[in-house]
């Protein structure tokens, strides 16, 4: 019996030349960006972190692990706040916060993670906590995907913490904050209102895992996910219709008024 194979058809030659550019600019793209990803920018302190009548020293530390800290500058401080950054987004980002803060008697620890996604280290606030939380306040804060591992932490380490900071982010779909045991953990949510990286129904929604009572959302007026860091315009974020001066100091007051609400002060 004869056995009838089919034919396969052939491309023309002009054909697999089109095939064989888009092919290479396909795994152009992906080195470019697997590059980008594994060589990070430089960790810079005080390049971009200016914020008027500050009262603060930033240095960059190496034990617990590599870690960017800002200090009050007498050293005096009743409130450790750990900030996870944003997917990509270098920890120096984050400087003019503490900056702004330090002389609230804040000081803050900003870790650096591998690759600069927080996914990669969720747990690094346990060595921070136990090195200069004793006897302070530990607030643990966290932007966009920061945000995120922020919450997964803070589910697993509630009698840590005094209060949750979530920027344009909000719990996974499987992290729930309510029903843990001790009270209530205090979180404040600030959603930027232009925000197009962390959506509106995304922040909100994420409020269903979050306490009940002690939650608080606070919207900035005007902002965009990119201005709760210093690190530039961001892909698809929306457009701000306020200066970036004007968002922060709208955050630095929500934060503010945060932490003076808390027990301890």
């Amino acid at each position: 019996m004869t056995r009838l194979s089919a034919k396969r058809p052939r491309l023309s030659p002009r054909t697999r030349v089109w095939l064989s550019l888009l092919l290479a600019g396909f795994l152009g793209y992906l080195l470019a960006v697997g590059i980008g990803v594994v060589n990070r920018p430089p960790l810079v302190v005080g390049q971009d972190a200016a914020v008027q009548g500050a009262q603060a020293r930033a240095t960059l530390q190496s034990n617990p692990g590599t870690f960017l800290d800002i200090q009050p500058v007498n050293g005096q401080y009743d409130t450790l706040l750990v900030v996870y950054s944003g997917g990509l987004v270098r920890p120096q980002a984050y400087e003019w916060l503490g900056t702004a803060l330090a002389g609230q008697g804040v000081r803050t620890v900003v870790p650096a993670f591998p690759l600069d996604l927080a996914v990669t280290g969720i747990g690094r606030a346990d060595a921070l906590i136990k090195q200069f939380g004793a006897g302070k306040r530990v607030i643990l804060a966290g932007h966009s995907l920061g945000g995120a591992m922020a919450a997964q932490y803070a589910k697993d380490h509630r009698a840590q913490l005094a209060g949750l900071i979530l920027m344009g982010a909000y719990p996974a779909g499987n992290v729930s904050l309510r029903d843990l045991p001790g009270a209530p953990l205090p979180v404040l949510s600030l959603l930027a209102q232009n925000d197009k990286v962390a959506a509106e129904t995304d922040v909100r929604d994420g409020l269903n895992r979050l306490p009940t009572t002690t939650t608080r959302l606070t919207v900035i007026n005007g902002a965009v996910h990119a201005f709760f860091g210093r690190y530039g315009p961001q892909k698809g974020d929306g457009l701000p219709t306020v200066t970036r001066a004007e968002a922060e100091a709208q955050t630095v007051g929500e934060i503010r008024g945060f932490l003076d609400g808390l027990p301890g002060r």
